[in-house]
């Protein structure tokens, strides 16, 4: 049984957490919404004040956190938690941030001795809650070993991409194109609705054709087609608008920094802001069906 530092418990860290404490891990958690840890505590972990109180004596540090610049400012600086981080401990830095705050922080962490990857997670809330998550890692293939304990409890599939930051890299080409087939398959099924179809038959059509994808099979745009799915409880839960949002922009950037063309990365950022702007930024992703929706 390692003793794990658990730092963010938002819609994805939660269940992970949980998944950490049932398979028998010592879990000190922190979030800064006390609702959060609560639901941790009351499932066997332990709370802490602090994340510096968090990681004190932890064996393996686990951070899913918003945004890089939350990451960068958890972790860098005077009083960042990698001052606070034992040499030799393993940090698994599983939010969806630019690769270059991956490698800033990766390499901040080696300066001082301790072994970090970066472990971005696709799979959604669902994956999350039944531990089936895919973990796409950057990092020392070492390391990757060391953690793969930990991972395992709360994924199915791990892919190791390279070296500090490509975890990241990967994510980011994997949500780009996330965001464009959610959009597209939004517009194919409104325009089928719009000229008399049912939504479930052409879903079913789709998904058994060659414009089948994850979003028809999966996790359907369209209220009532699939009862598991966000749009079937008011768009609630899951991956939000301004989540996708986040990570359209970080695709968009990688592509200015490498000069590469992403016209249709580009063109589902654009929906996203609009469809964001319109007051839907905390519901899930899939309701940019509400764009194309008559």
């Amino acid at each position: 049984m390692s003793h794990i530092a658990f730092i963010g418990l938002g819609h994805m860290g939660s269940p992970m957490a949980l998944n950490l404490v049932k398979a028998g891990h010592k879990l000190v958690v922190f979030d800064l919404v006390p609702a959060a840890i609560n639901t941790l505590v009351d499932a066997g972990a332990s709370a802490a004040a602090s994340a510096q109180a968090a990681v004190k004596g932890a064996d393996i540090v686990i951070s899913m956190l918003p945004a890089s610049k939350h990451v960068e400012g958890l972790y860098l600086g005077e009083a960042g938690l990698l001052t606070h981080i034992a040499a030799g401990t393993l940090v698994l830095e599983c939010s969806t941030i630019a690769s270059e705050s991956a490698r800033k922080v990766a390499h901040a962490a080696q300066q001082l001795g301790i072994r970090m990857i970066d472990a971005p997670v696709s799979g959604g809330t669902g994956g999350a809650i039944a531990g089936t998550l895919t973990f796409i890692v950057g990092g020392a293939a070492s390391d990757l070993d060391a953690a793969m304990p930990y991972l395992e409890k709360m994924g199915k599939n791990i892919f190791h991409a390279g070296a500090a930051g490509a975890g990241q890299v990967a994510k980011i080409c994997n949500n780009m194109l996330l965001g464009v087939l959610m959009a597209g398959t939004s517009e194919a099924l409104a325009l089928g609705v719009a000229n008399g179809l049912d939504p479930k038959v052409l879903s079913d059509i789709i998904s058994k054709s060659s414009g089948r994808n994850w979003a028809t099979e999966l996790y359907n745009p369209w209220p009532g087609v699939m009862d598991h799915a966000p749009a079937s409880k008011d768009y609630a839960g899951g991956f939000g608008v301004d989540l996708m949002l986040k990570d359209l922009g970080l695709a968009a950037e990688s592509a200015l920094h490498t000069g590469s063309s992403v016209p249709l990365g580009e063109l589902a950022r654009n929906l996203y802001s609009m469809h964001s702007a319109q007051g839907n930024g905390a519901l899930d992703f899939s309701s940019i069906l509400g764009l194309f929706k008559k």
